[in-house]
């Protein structure tokens, strides 16, 4: 191997990476938020008891779902522009195409959570004369986001990862001034290096910390089950229910 490595372009460059990193990380908190909100009442719409409702929900999730989202990020630049005449930066771009790819997965997680929340907790709610609005915030919700925590983590995660595609629609994210820095200095290997890790860095603290809630979760349903067995083996046991 014959390759002079040359990190000086690195260091040179280093500020026009962060530019482009610091854009990545505003795309994936913008999406992220946006996703988690609007994900939510497709959530709800998609166990809605109007058939109509329901399937229209179903199309949405499935679209996004089962087409690759490079697609989507095109239709959305070039596409979208052309039905309604009006041009939309590559920002917005790639924030709109972004965001409905993820709340059709997020909407997925947390119909699986909300189905999962016991009927006897919602009927309990009614009981206490809480409006539907009222079992959704205190009930169900936090039920739902607790249980579905490692499934939305996981699609975060995802998520600032496939950030990097925007790039293809000229969107300066760190994936675009890597590419556009290695064209310039002819130094593809040091550049594309330092970007890989740069994601690197963020995404696998946040699958360290996705893998220790999955198993704070595991262990505290263990426990909380071979509590409430010990519980029942005894006459007078007390169930202590913190606030």
């Amino acid at each position: 191997m014959n390759y002079q490595f040359d990190w000086s372009v690195v260091t040179s460059n280093f500020p026009r990476l962060l530019d482009g990193l610091l854009m990545t990380l505003e795309i994936a908190v913008v999406v992220i938020v946006l996703s988690m909100i609007l994900a939510i009442p497709v959530a709800f719409l998609r166990m809605s008891n109007i058939e109509v409702v329901r399937w229209l929900a179903q199309i949405y999730i499935e679209i996004f779902r089962c087409t690759p989202l490079l697609v989507q990020l095109f239709w959305v630049y070039y596409a979208l522009p052309t039905l309604t005449g009006i041009t939309i930066p590559g920002t917005i771009s790639a924030v709109i195409a972004l965001t409905l790819n993820l709340t059709a997965f997020m909407a997925e997680a947390y119909r699986s959570g909300f189905q999962a929340v016991p009927p006897e907790q919602v009927e309990a709610g009614k009981m206490l004369r809480l409006s539907r609005v009222q079992q959704m915030r205190y009930i169900i919700v936090p039920q739902a986001l607790k249980q579905q925590l490692p499934v939305i983590l996981s699609l975060n995660i995802s998520l600032f990862k496939d950030t990097a595609l925007v790039s293809t629609i000229a969107v300066a994210d760190l994936m675009f001034t890597a590419n556009k820095i290695s064209t310039e200095s002819y130094r593809a290997l040091e550049i594309l290096t330092v970007a890989a890790l740069m994601y690197f860095v963020i995404a696998f603290p946040a699958s360290l910390i996705l893998s220790k809630i999955e198993r704070n979760l595991m262990m505290g349903s263990s426990v909380r089950k071979k509590k409430g067995l010990a519980v029942q083996m005894m006459p007078s046991g007390k169930v202590k229910v913190k606030p």
